[in-house]
Protein backbone atom coordinates (compact mmCIF):
# COMPACT_ATOMS: atom_id res chain seq x y z
CA UNK A 1 0.00 0.00 0.00
CA UNK A 2 1.42 3.64 -1.02
CA UNK A 3 2.28 5.33 2.34
CA UNK A 4 0.21 9.30 2.56
CA UNK A 5 2.48 11.14 0.98
CA UNK A 6 2.55 8.70 -2.23
CA UNK A 7 -1.60 8.63 -1.81
CA UNK A 8 -2.23 12.06 -2.00
CA UNK A 9 0.60 12.88 -4.71
CA UNK A 10 -1.31 10.55 -7.07
CA UNK A 11 -4.82 12.14 -6.38
CA UNK A 12 -3.79 15.21 -6.22
CA UNK A 13 -0.78 15.48 -9.02
CA UNK A 14 1.23 17.17 -6.34
CA UNK A 15 3.23 16.43 -3.33
CA UNK A 16 1.26 16.77 0.01
CA UNK A 17 1.28 20.43 0.92
CA UNK A 18 1.72 22.06 -2.10
CA UNK A 19 0.30 25.35 -2.80
CA UNK A 20 -1.81 23.94 -5.62
CA UNK A 21 -3.15 20.58 -3.32
CA UNK A 22 -6.58 22.24 -3.01
CA UNK A 23 -7.13 23.48 -6.22
CA UNK A 24 -6.05 20.22 -7.98
CA UNK A 25 -8.17 18.23 -5.38
CA UNK A 26 -11.37 20.80 -6.59
CA UNK A 27 -10.90 20.40 -9.82
CA UNK A 28 -10.19 16.60 -10.13
CA UNK A 29 -13.10 15.56 -7.96
CA UNK A 30 -15.77 18.07 -9.16
CA UNK A 31 -14.63 17.60 -13.02
CA UNK A 32 -14.91 13.94 -12.68
CA UNK A 33 -17.09 12.18 -14.85
CA UNK A 34 -18.35 9.24 -12.24
CA UNK A 35 -19.43 9.46 -9.01
CA UNK A 36 -17.14 7.04 -7.55
CA UNK A 37 -14.17 9.06 -9.15
CA UNK A 38 -15.52 12.64 -7.41
CA UNK A 39 -14.73 10.58 -4.32
CA UNK A 40 -11.33 9.26 -5.17
CA UNK A 41 -10.52 12.63 -5.54
CA UNK A 42 -11.92 14.53 -3.02
CA UNK A 43 -10.26 15.32 0.12
CA UNK A 44 -7.44 12.13 -0.12
CA UNK A 45 -5.86 12.04 3.21
CA UNK A 46 -8.87 11.70 5.24
CA UNK A 47 -9.85 8.77 2.30
CA UNK A 48 -6.69 7.92 2.40
CA UNK A 49 -7.22 6.51 6.41
CA UNK A 50 -11.02 5.27 5.85
CA UNK A 51 -9.34 3.07 3.35
CA UNK A 52 -6.83 1.69 5.10
CA UNK A 53 -8.09 1.57 8.62
CA UNK A 54 -12.19 1.29 7.43
CA UNK A 55 -12.86 -0.13 3.87
CA UNK A 56 -9.82 -2.13 3.10
CA UNK A 57 -10.60 -4.63 6.52
CA UNK A 58 -14.23 -4.74 6.06
CA UNK A 59 -13.93 -5.43 2.16
CA UNK A 60 -12.08 -8.69 3.72
CA UNK A 61 -15.11 -9.66 5.18
CA UNK A 62 -17.41 -8.40 3.37
CA UNK A 63 -18.85 -7.51 -0.27
CA UNK A 64 -17.03 -4.80 -1.64
CA UNK A 65 -20.41 -2.85 -2.20
CA UNK A 66 -21.34 -3.38 1.34
CA UNK A 67 -17.72 -2.63 2.89
CA UNK A 68 -18.09 0.38 0.79
CA UNK A 69 -21.70 2.01 2.32
CA UNK A 70 -20.08 1.12 5.77
CA UNK A 71 -17.17 3.23 4.92
CA UNK A 72 -19.71 5.86 3.88
CA UNK A 73 -21.60 5.71 6.93
CA UNK A 74 -18.36 5.70 9.21
CA UNK A 75 -16.83 8.85 7.44
CA UNK A 76 -20.62 10.87 8.02
CA UNK A 77 -20.51 9.36 11.89
CA UNK A 78 -17.03 10.69 12.56
CA UNK A 79 -18.75 14.09 11.16
CA UNK A 80 -21.22 14.31 13.16
CA UNK A 81 -19.44 12.79 15.88
CA UNK A 82 -17.09 16.12 15.91
CA UNK A 83 -20.32 18.10 15.36
CA UNK A 84 -21.84 16.33 18.81
CA UNK A 85 -18.98 17.35 20.58
CA UNK A 86 -19.27 20.91 19.57
CA UNK A 87 -22.29 21.48 20.34
CA UNK A 88 -23.18 19.26 22.98
CA UNK A 89 -25.81 17.85 21.87
CA UNK A 90 -27.29 14.57 19.65
CA UNK A 91 -26.85 15.43 16.60
CA UNK A 92 -26.92 13.09 12.81
CA UNK A 93 -27.10 14.66 9.27
CA UNK A 94 -24.20 13.40 8.20
CA UNK A 95 -24.39 10.10 9.19
CA UNK A 96 -27.43 9.50 6.54
CA UNK A 97 -25.92 11.81 4.49
CA UNK A 98 -22.91 9.75 3.84
CA UNK A 99 -25.09 6.98 3.55
CA UNK A 100 -26.94 8.31 1.00
CA UNK A 101 -23.76 9.46 -1.34
CA UNK A 102 -22.38 5.63 -0.07
CA UNK A 103 -25.39 4.23 -1.78
CA UNK A 104 -25.30 6.32 -5.05
CA UNK A 105 -21.26 5.81 -5.34
CA UNK A 106 -23.00 1.85 -5.72
CA UNK A 107 -25.53 2.60 -7.93
CA UNK A 108 -24.24 4.92 -10.01
CA UNK A 109 -21.21 2.10 -10.76
CA UNK A 110 -23.38 -1.07 -11.01
CA UNK A 111 -25.39 0.69 -13.44
CA UNK A 112 -22.61 2.06 -15.11
CA UNK A 113 -23.18 5.78 -15.11
CA UNK A 114 -20.63 7.93 -17.27
CA UNK A 115 -20.69 11.51 -17.47
CA UNK A 116 -16.84 11.60 -18.11
CA UNK A 117 -17.72 12.65 -22.18
CA UNK A 118 -19.85 16.04 -20.89
CA UNK A 119 -17.89 19.18 -20.21
CA UNK A 120 -15.96 19.59 -17.37
CA UNK A 121 -18.54 22.62 -15.71
CA UNK A 122 -21.28 19.84 -16.52
CA UNK A 123 -19.57 16.86 -14.58
CA UNK A 124 -19.47 19.11 -11.82
CA UNK A 125 -22.80 20.42 -11.93
CA UNK A 126 -23.62 16.63 -11.78
CA UNK A 127 -21.48 15.93 -9.10
CA UNK A 128 -22.69 18.52 -6.95
CA UNK A 129 -25.95 17.78 -7.34
CA UNK A 130 -25.64 14.06 -6.53
CA UNK A 131 -24.15 15.84 -3.04
CA UNK A 132 -26.97 18.06 -2.97
CA UNK A 133 -29.62 15.77 -3.77
CA UNK A 134 -28.44 13.46 -0.69
CA UNK A 135 -28.25 16.48 1.53
CA UNK A 136 -31.96 16.93 1.10
CA UNK A 137 -33.06 13.63 1.21
CA UNK A 138 -30.56 13.09 4.51
CA UNK A 139 -31.94 16.09 5.45
CA UNK A 140 -35.77 14.79 5.83
CA UNK A 141 -34.92 11.75 7.59
CA UNK A 142 -31.99 12.96 10.54
CA UNK A 143 -32.21 12.36 14.03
Amino acid sequence: MLNLSDYVKRRNGVPLGHRDSLRNMLYRSLGAGRFSIFWKYWNPIWGYYLGKYIFKPLKLVLPKALALVITFVVCGFIHDLAVILLKQALFLLLTPWFLCMGIFVVLGDYSKIDYSKLPWIARAFINILIVSICLVLAYQVRF
